[in-house]
């Protein structure tokens, strides 16, 4: 309700001209599409679970054409895509999400959209609990009482730092019983979003000792959590929109059929013929969609996805959540 009351506030000349009851209407729709975190500020779309789902959502359905051209990108170019939709995105989510999917392997490598995809929504969505997961890991590691482990806030937790790989590799992690002692714990007074302890309670009890990015990788690929989340459907149908595949289909003709219209219009005899195909001309060259150099964006061969792609997209949101248009 304070986010629409600013909306209103910042926006209140252009909505003024179709009434604030509409606007309400309108703000309200969109959030319970999840259309209502395109383009806003990071602070925004992690404040509320809601959001936080509503993002992974659109990422998926935004770019999923990624994962159905078979194209791998790296972890910066996966960055560029988040900035997309979140311009203020930070880097270091980004990153940590790439770990999970590459481990101790070098950061430039290539990462299917599929494994980023899940990985990284283990990481954003469940942030602040992973923060303090990895500091009870490393106070285990270090030996100390698993009852005396203290719980350290999102903030804290950020600033330990990970074991030597020699250590690490020596100790061959935790064992997962005490381990999952203390994160059964965590979960019982953690103020932030934890997976369901039923299934981290499962993914512990197949294993006697697992490293820290081991956990990691086993909640990115547990069917169970993924489907309590609720946000991505399974990795079968991953690639299958088929809703969002004919809305984008529809805009694309309808955008080409304007497009003809215009330049026949542009075509046509008299005075100020010239004068139109001018301004046609000029407003093809300006991009309709963020463009590639806005973000640097650096495709590595010709036939990589062209972010034009996302246009359909976000015409379809506007359509769902006009009001985002008036700020972005």
């Amino acid at each position: 309700m304070e986010d629409a009351v600013c909306q209103l506030l910042e926006n209140r000349e252009d909505i003024s001209q179709y009434g604030i009851a509409r606007f309400f209407t309108e703000y309200f729709n969109s959030v319970c599409q999840g259309t209502h975190i395109l383009f806003r500020e990071f602070s925004f779309i992690q404040a509320t679970p809601h959001n936080r789902a509503s993002f992974l959502r659109a990422f998926w359905r935004c770019f999923r054409t990624v994962g159905k051209n078979g194209d791998l990108l790296t972890m910066r170019e996966y960055h560029c895509l988040l900035q997309l939709l979140c311009p203020d995105f930070p880097l270091e989510l980004t990153q940590k999400a790439a770990r999970i999917v590459l481990m101790d392997d070098a950061m430039d490598c290539l990462m299917s959209f599929s494994d980023f995809l899940f990985a990284f929504q283990i990481q954003f969505y469940y942030s602040e609990f992973l923060d303090s997961v990895a500091a009870i890991y490393q106070d285990l590691l270090s030996g100390k009482n698993p009852n005396t482990v203290i719980v350290p806030t999102s903030s804290s937790g950020q600033h330990r730092q990970r074991p030597a790989l020699g250590e690490a590799s020596m100790l061959e992690g935790v064992e997962a019983s005490l381990f999952y002692q203390c994160l059964e714990n965590l979960c019982d007074r953690h103020k932030y979003s934890c997976p369901p302890p039923a299934l981290v309670k499962e993914i512990l009890s197949n294993v006697q000792r697992l490293t820290f990015y081991g956990f990691l990788v086993a909640l990115s690929k547990h069917h169970g959590i993924n489907q309590a989340l609720g946000a991505l459907p399974d990795k079968g149908d991953l690639m299958h929109d088929p809703a969002m595949d004919e809305e984008l289909e529809r805009l694309v003709v309808r955008s080409r059929l304007h497009r003809t219209a215009q330049q026949h219009r542009g075509e046509e005899p008299g005075a100020f013929a010239f004068q139109r195909r001018d301004k046609l001309e000029a407003l093809e060259r300006v991009p309709s969609a963020p463009t590639p150099n806005q973000y640097r964006w650096e495709p590595r061969e010709p036939h990589s996805t062209p972010i034009t792609l996302l246009e359909p997209y976000l015409l379809h949101e506007f359509h769902l959540c006009p009001q985002r248009g008036l700020k972005s």
